[in-house]
């Protein structure tokens, strides 16, 4: 099954990633101050990303947030605007593959690119390292959690995220097609080792990952945990359902 699933990964990976190169605009559109930034990672690529400092003082945070499967950071300023206003520093990260980054996706690539993410934001120099905060939405909650077990942050935010890609693909693909998924991104073998404090916000109405991925991912993980669960909201809507609560969730739970 091993030498098998290395067979189909191009095929796999093309229903995992959907990367989008065009960047639809920046967060200046939302009167947010930013910063162009690139980041090298060890195995040569070079990724785009955004510092979007917060005009708010004191600042609870600088978080580094880790985006979904699809799209690219273009498609993350109203999240950006949200936890700006809360008083969180925000990096916005696009992996290889997506926006100006190159390269192409995969799992150990995607964690090559959130470890050299945070190593950049450290060495930057304008950021207090024991306040850094990991965030992922869907796949970058699995990106997450992957770097907090290596990295322990302050606090980890996981929003939408699911329990395995396996589980995932059970929910939309054939039984043949899952199996092959194997144990990629195995969040819910993995949260139980977290040591940071964990916030992990669902829409209850989640048409892509149900609400039963948050709810286990909750009972494995250790205290201190919150579950937030939004009412009325999916999948892709979350951020606009939670108005302004969205970033103000984040910063009211950081110890």
């Amino acid at each position: 099954m091993k030498a098998l699933r290395a067979m189909w990964n191009p095929l796999l990976d093309s229903f995992v990633y959907f990367p989008d190169r065009e960047l639809y605009g920046d967060p200046s559109d939302a009167g947010l101050a930013f910063t162009d930034l690139t980041i090298a990672t060890e195995d040569g690529e070079r990724l785009h990303a955004w510092w979007i400092p917060t005009r708010v003082t004191p600042v609870r945070a600088h978080v580094v947030f880790f985006h979904g499967n699809a799209g690219n950071v273009s498609h993350r300023v109203q999240h950006a605007l949200a936890l700006s206003a809360a008083g969180l520093d925000l990096m916005l990260v696009d992996y290889r593959g997506y926006g100006q980054s190159t390269g192409h996706p995969s799992e150990e690539g995607l964690h090559r690119d959130a470890r050299a993410s945070v190593i950049a934001l450290r060495a930057g120099g304008h950021v207090d390292p024991s306040r850094l905060v990991y965030m992922g939405e869907s796949l970058g909650a699995a990106v997450a959690l992957r770097l907090a077990l290596e990295d322990p942050p302050l606090a980890c935010v996981l929003q939408s995220a699911f329990t395995s890609l396996r589980d995932v693909a059970r929910e939309h693909y054939p039984a043949a097609l899952s199996s092959l998924a194997g144990d990629a991104y195995p969040s819910l073998e993995r949260i139980p080792r977290l040591r940071a404090p964990v916030l992990i916000v669902h829409g209850a109405e989640d048409e892509i990952v149900p609400v039963a991925h948050a709810r286990a991912l909750f009972a494995a993980a250790r205290e201190p945990r919150r579950p937030h669960v939004v009412e009325g909201a999916g999948h892709n809507d979350l951020v606009a359902a939670m108005g302004a609560g969205y970033g103000a969730e984040v910063a009211a739970w950081l110890p």
